[in-house]
């Protein structure tokens, strides 16, 4: 019996934006009707993730910043762990002599060295705005700082620069590819694998009675770890490799098809 369903956003409950589609919205609340706890684990900032919990009508804590955060939906924060303000201020200075676009989320807030064609495809897939602070505005805001991330021109760089990354910090940070065109930098043991074993623990629910779904590298350890896993149509070969089931793909409410296969077992499919 599954008594908890974490699902992925980018490429999972939705291809992009806040708007999710309606038919995953009705098995979202098909799910928690039945008496199932249907939250969010993402990469997204807590601001970004928010309103599409409130579309989805569940009050669950949110997994954010890659299980760096999590938050309920009233404000009140469960877990967090930020990175160091000198780790910081080195891993930025490490970008700006690369050359590379980054930005990092301060206190909720999407900060960018620069306002680039990076910039402006992050704000218009997110819906959300950054601000622009210079690189010597992004090493002086460290306060709260959930994670930072390098936007890259596509898959063999990202998998470059998070090699770069985690040869030259080592243990000190988890550098980790969330997609294509995405390299994220977090805590060492930050995932949204540890995130979701927490959250069990808040919530009471033993780890078996859990269910994730998902599509990108950076869902494998939460898939893993999860009671049972279910991968997304338009996943990565390793996602689908590692999963327990497959359902359709984003773009085909691959989400609410997997809510009634293999959480309700199809009995309230409409």
């Amino acid at each position: 019996m599954v008594k908890l369903l974490v699902t992925d956003l980018d490429g999972t409950l939705l291809p992009s934006g806040r708007t999710v589609s309606l038919g995953n919205i009705k098995a979202a609340q098909a799910a928690t009707a039945a008496g199932v706890v249907v939250t969010l684990a993402t990469g997204r900032m807590f601001r970004a993730a928010l309103p599409i919990a409130e579309q989805l009508g569940v009050d669950a804590p949110i997994i954010a910043y890659n299980g760096a955060l999590i938050k309920r939906m009233s404000g009140e924060v469960l877990f967090a762990k930020f990175l160091p303000p000198d780790l910081i201020r080195e891993v930025v200075t490490f970008g700006q002599e690369r050359g590379w676009h980054l930005q990092s989320y301060c206190a909720d807030r999407v900060l960018f060295a620069q306002y680039d064609a990076y910039a402006r495809a992050y704000e218009q897939n997110q819906e959300i705005q950054g601000e622009i602070v210079g690189w010597d505005g992004l090493r002086s805001c460290t306060e709260e700082v959930c994670k930072l991330l390098s936007i890259t021109s596509g898959g063999e760089e990202t998998d470059a620069r998070v090699a770069a990354l985690n040869a030259h910090f080592g243990e000190r940070i988890e550098a980790m590819r969330s997609n294509a065109n995405y390299a994220e930098i977090v805590s060492p043991g930050v995932s949204k694998a540890s995130a979701l074993v927490r959250l069990t623990g808040i919530l009471g629910i033993p780890l078996a009675e859990t269910m994730a779904i998902g599509d990108a590298d950076n869902d494998l350890p939460m898939l893993r770890a999860a009671g049972r896993s279910i991968a997304m149509g338009n996943a990565v070969p390793e996602v689908k490799a590692a999963c327990d089931y497959e359902t359709a793909k984003c773009s085909e409410n691959g989400f609410a098809k997997a809510v009634y296969d293999y959480v309700l077992e199809g009995g309230m499919r409409q």
